[in-house]
Formats: structure tokens, C-alpha cells, sequence
């Protein structure tokens, strides 16, 4: 028996109760054509426009500049007042230290220093050179993040490690000795590029007056009489241990603050003093060793001695960076 589909008969009743139910809405026509409502403003209200289209000041262009720059004679001033310190510097140590001058170089000991110092200022641009990278690749971030412990672990691991290996491989092994040095130079570069979060201005002032107190030093020690400054080898070892030991005071003992002004001040301005003298003692330990060479009791190594005069001026340039930084916070 067949069953007959109510939904099959209901379904033209419900079309036609809702179509007729439906409300219906005329459709209105949108054309594509836009009024410029700022022209049709313009054209009927004049003070609509003497207020919105009349040129403003800017603040780029009118106002006054928060940080004036220093007009080019108050450069030449502060460029003239830095050049008269570091030649006023280098004339004092020559009179205060200098007072009993030898003869002149001999070519071989000339020669000798002059390779010393090439390596130094090649060892010192590649660092430069290195540590600006690390800094712009972000590896300073990294490691102003990370444990100090680990940071002082890894690079005393690793400086003394390539040290080690440029000073005491033979000159003979060229490429293995060079590689040790630009090992060394690299490890310093990881350790300085931090030093680049600070101003551009003070770092260029510190290198500047590191270039004259080490040459005023090296002046000394390279004419003052032979084996003046050799004597300094003991006490500049103890003053370095002086020196390091308040330098990482902070890190292990829980210091007030005197305590750590007092370390503070011993790290910077004894590191200043203890260094200079590295300076002199190094000068005439090159000119030493450069007769010692020439009569055949040691081979002649410029490397070795370059990276001695580099630590020097290492030490130097951080400690003038952090006086600078600490005079330029005192001045705001």
C-alpha cells in the first residue's frame, strides 16, 4: 500500500504562505560617483580653508633642537685642548722618567721594536675590528646575558689558552704561530665587544689618550738608560695581582658601598699605574731581548713580545673608557 508524501503536497502551501508574507523592499541603486567632500568645503567656506590648508610650523623643521651640536671652532677647541694634554703628558713623563737617556738605537734593536709594535697595532685593528662585528651581530647581548662566571671562565680559558700557544710555539711553525695570535686577538675581541654599548665619543677619547700615554711610555723606556726599568718585573707582578684581586672582590664578597668605591678606584686608577709601568718594563724587556738576539742566545719572536704590549694597552683602554663613562655620568 502506498503511502502518499505529505511533505510533497504541503511544500507549494508553505512557499506560497511565506512568499506572501514576505516583506518587499524596493532595491536602491548605488552609483560608483564619489563627492570630494574637502573640494565642495573649500569652495563654499573660506574659513574652512584659511584654517586646514594654511602651512603649520613642524616640529622638525621650527622648533628648537633638544641637543645643539657643537659648532666647528668649539671642535677645533676641544680637538686642540686634547692634542696639548697628550703632548703635555708625553713631555712630563719624559722629564720625570727620562732623565738619564742612552744612545741611540742600534739598527738591530730598532728594527726588533718596530716589529714588535707592527704586530701590536695589527693585533689591536683586527680586535677592534672583530669586537665591532660581534657587536652588531649580537653576540655582545649574549654575553652581557649569560652568567658572569662562565663568561670570566670561558675567556680566561680561552685568552690564556691562545696566549700560551703564540708565545711558545716556535717562529719557525709560521702558520700554526699565526693562527694562535689570531686565536688570541679573536678571544679579545669576545671579551671587549660589550665596551661598544658606550658612546662612540668616549670610546674614540679613551683610544686617543691610550695612543699617548703608551708612546709617551714606550718613548721613555725605549731612550732611557738600559735595564732602568727591568727592576719593575716583581713589583708590577704584585700590583697586577693587587689589581685583579679588586677587580673580582665584587663578584665573591658581599662589599658595602665603600667597600666597593675602595675596590672600585684600586681596579681603575691603580690598573692605570700598574699598567704604565708594564708599559716601561715591556719597551726595554723588547730592546733586551733584541741584543739576546742579535748575539744568538735566543731566537728573535716580534709575536711574543707584541702580545705583552698589546695586554698593556687592552688594560689601559678599558680603564680610560670606564673613567670617561664615570666623568660623563658625574656631568648629568
Amino acid at each position: 500500500m502506498l503511502r502518499p508524501n505529505l511533505f510533497v503536497y504541503l511544500r507549494p502551501l508553505s512557499k506560497a504562505a511565506f512568499s506572501s508574507a514576505r516583506p518587499i523592499y524596493p532595491t536602491r541603486a548605488f552609483s560608483n560617483f564619489r563627492p570630494n567632500v574637502l573640494q565642495t568645503l573649500h569652495k563654499r567656506s573660506p574659513n574652512f580653508s584659511a584654517t586646514f590648508f594654511t602651512p603649520t610650523r613642524t616640529l622638525l623643521t621650527d622648533s628648537t633642537p633638544v641637543v645643539a651640536r657643537p659648532s666647528q671652532s668649539e671642535a677645533w677647541k676641544k680637538y686642540a685642548v686634547t692634542a696639548a694634554t697628550v703632548a703635555g703628558t708625553v713631555v712630563a713623563v719624559n722629564v720625570f722618567l727620562n732623565r738619564e737617556t742612552r744612545d741611540s738605537l742600534t739598527p738591530a734593536e730598532r728594527s726588533y721594536l718596530n716589529d714588535s709594535f707592527k704586530y701590536t697595532g695589527g693585533g689591536l685593528a683586527l680586535t677592534a675590528l672583530a669586537a665591532r662585528s660581534m657587536f652588531r651581530s649580537g653576540f655582545a647581548f649574549r654575553v652581557m646575558s649569560a652568567n658572569p662566571w662562565v663568561v670570566l671562565g670561558v675567556s680566561l680559558v680561552g685568552s690564556i689558552g691562545t696566549m700560551m700557544g703564540a708565545m711558545y710555539t716556535p717562529p719557525e711553525n709560521t702558520v700554526l704561530k699565526h693562527a694562535f695570535w689570531l686565536g688570541f686577538n679573536a678571544c679579545q675581541a669576545a671579551t671587549l665587544s660589550p665596551l661598544w654599548f658606550f658612546s662612540p665619543a668616549i670610546l674614540s677619547r679613551a683610544a686617543l689618550y691610550t695612543c699617548g700615554v703608551v708612546g709617551s711610555l714606550s718613548y721613555v723606556g725605549a731612550t732611557a738608560k738600559s735595564d732602568t726599568y727591568l727592576y719593575l718585573g716583581g713589583p708590577l707582578l704584585a700590583g697586577v695581582t693587587v689589581v685583579a684581586l679588586s677587580s673580582l672582590a665584587p663578584l665573591a664578597l658581599p662589599l658595602g658601598m665603600r667597600g666597593l668605591a675602595i675596590t672600585e678606584a684600586l681596579s681603575l686608577y691603580g690598573g692605570l699605574a700598574v699598567f704604565g709601568g708594564f708599559v716601561l718594563y715591556d719597551t726595554q724587556k723588547i730592546l733586551l731581548h733584541a741584543r739576546m738576539a742579535q748575539a744568538g742566545q735566543i731566537t728573535a719572536d716580534p709575536i711574543r713580545e707584541s702580545i705583552g704590549l698589546e695586554l698593556d694597552m687592552i688594560n689601559i683602554f678599558i680603564r680610560l673608557v670606564q673613567i670617561l663613562a664615570m666623568q660623563n655620568g658625574r656631568k648629568k
